[in-house]
């Protein structure tokens, strides 16, 4: 689920008609002075950040000056709560509260159906409540195809204890709770406190709202960068790694960054999983020889292997990893050569510095064990591959074995070499990239690696050099699969006149 900052959450909030307290997001001390100034000086700053129990941590202050506001903005800003360090800050009026109370949708997985939930106590504590005194909170399932009405929340309301008078006032607003999850496609909504004021009106003085992944295309309005789960906002490589993702639908691609700022020595280590439960199962054996991971990363559902090659590429640029382990389930269907000559390629394009093991378990794992035996023998470091027979837990003790004892003190991962200009070019398109062949190489190789690699025989050989069998428009629509063959064997075997092109926006600036 991607979530949203509470002002986001709030903006949601108006557009369907809840009142919201007037407010200014802050990202400086100083817009927080003039926001406390528009606001009359009484206000409240309150970090923005995916957690509950602001307070807890003083992330919640009330001020009665601009420059209070800006000594509050000063403090909270940068401040780090778990991995999220908070950017921004909303400063908003302070209202005259007479009762605070709690109203939420949530999507109930177990009964497959959305649940109105509403309590006559909000604010902090309102998880203590439900557990303490249930019967102050009320619980409605919501029929989809009737929806909620005034009647049905006002009902729930005084169930959970609120006076008649205060149901009548709130009812409306839960009504405008449900329409807002359902405008945005939410997989939860909700609001504590809803107060009402000494005055007697409705505000929503907290929101938070989540928004399932599937949707969040249909919603550019809402600003969403990455549509998943964060509890903190993504960062340079979490966002390169989504746009490798969105732009390509063959496989999946997930990459989490776990570890910042570490340095060579400090056991963080570049994971590489391949299939949910597999991943999980190999990086506790990774944990249990007391490393630390930098990332999550899996790719699986049968990648091409550009799309491996890119994960790698992000896993490698991540900083001073000493070590990279991929593993995954073992018994995957997909086609494990594939996977092989990605990590072939990042590695020998960045000339891997660190001991790599990987566990390729699946389709044709002999074939893809021996690719990156062989291809990677010339490497700085050493990598070893083994199959689904072997243990994750076997694969994490000769890491942390090569580890030991390779020297730390080795070359920095570089970024690829440029290729040099082609002096007989010939290109064309992929569907996320370019081919590259210099036929005044290729003149000159007698093997001709390139043509026994490709398999589907988007190759073949024209007085002497590789050109398309297909359509330069076939090519670029994807019947070529990007299978990276002839860019590796043609290093491995060939002259090394022919590349595969695969860009990686924003991937220079992280290196």
């Amino acid at each position: 689920m991607a979530r949203l900052f509470e002002y986001q959450s709030k903006a949601v909030l108006a557009k369907y008609g809840i009142a919201t307290p007037k407010g200014f997001v802050c990202r400086t001390p100083d817009e927080a002075f003039e926001a406390a100034q528009k606001l009359g000086g009484r206000a409240v700053v309150k970090a923005q950040v995916f957690t509950t129990k602001r307070a807890s941590f003083g992330g919640v202050v009330l001020v009665d000056s601009p420059d209070a506001a800006r000594e509050a903005a000063r403090k909270v800003l940068g401040m780090r709560v778990k991995q999220f360090v908070i950017e921004s800050v909303l400063v908003e009026e302070r209202l005259d509260i007479a009762r605070e109370y709690y109203a939420g949708f949530i999507v109930d997985d177990s009964t497959k159906a959305p649940v109105l939930i509403v309590s006559s106590h909000g604010g902090t504590g309102i998880e203590e409540v439900a557990a303490q005194t249930p019967h102050l909170v009320a619980r409605r399932t919501v029929d989809l195809l009737v929806g909620v009405s005034i009647d049905m929340a006002r009902q729930a309301l005084e169930e959970s204890g609120v006076s008649g008078d205060h149901a009548d006032l709130l009812a409306p607003a839960v009504k405008s709770l449900w329409d807002a999850m359902r405008g945005v496609e939410a997989r939860s909504a909700e609001v504590n406190p809803l107060i009402v004021t000494r005055a007697g009106k409705v505000y929503a003085a907290d929101a938070r709202i989540t928004v399932d992944d599937h949707s969040v295309f249909r919603h550019p309005e809402l600003g969403i960068e990455i549509a998943r789960e964060f509890s903190r906002p993504p960062t340079a490589l979490e966002r390169i790694a989504w746009d490798v993702e969105r732009d390509d639908y063959r496989g999946t691609f997930y990459f989490f960054q776990l570890e910042t700022g570490f340095k060579r020595g400090d056991g963080v280590v570049g994971f590489h999983g391949a299939g949910g439960g597999g991943s999980m199962m190999s990086m506790d054996a990774v944990l249990k020889q007391g490393f630390k991971l930098a990332n999550f990363c899996d790719t699986s559902g049968n990648p091409p292997a550009s799309k491996v090659y890119r994960a790698a590429r992000i896993i490698l640029s991540q900083g001073p990893i000493d070590g990279y382990f991929g593993s995954g389930s073992g018994v995957a269907s997909q086609e494990q050569y594939h996977s092989a000559r990605g990590l072939v390629k990042a590695f020998r394009e960045t000339r891997l510095n660190v001991p790599a093991v990987l566990r390729l378990g699946g389709n044709k794992e002999d074939f893809a064990i021996k690719i990156l035996t062989q291809y990677t023998k010339d490497l700085p470091a050493p990598v070893e591959c083994y199959g689904k027979d072997t243990s994750p837990d076997f694969c994490a003790k000769r890491l942390q074995a090569l580890i030991q004892t390779h020297p730390k003190d080795t070359v920095p991962a570089s970024r690829p070499e440029p290729m040099p200009e082609p002096e007989k070019p010939y290109r064309f398109k992929t569907l996320t990239g370019e081919v590259v062949l210099d036929h005044a190489v290729c003149e000159r190789c007698e093997t001709k690696a390139c043509i026994s690699a490709c398999v589907p025989r988007i190759l073949t050989l024209q007085d002497g050099v590789p050109v398309l069998n297909i359509t330069q428009e076939e090519a670029a629509k994807g019947k070529c699969t990007e299978c990276l063959a002839c860019d590796v064997d043609c290093a491995q075997y060939g002259l090394g006149g022919g590349r595969v092109i695969l860009p990686i926006p924003g991937i220079e600036e992280v290196d």
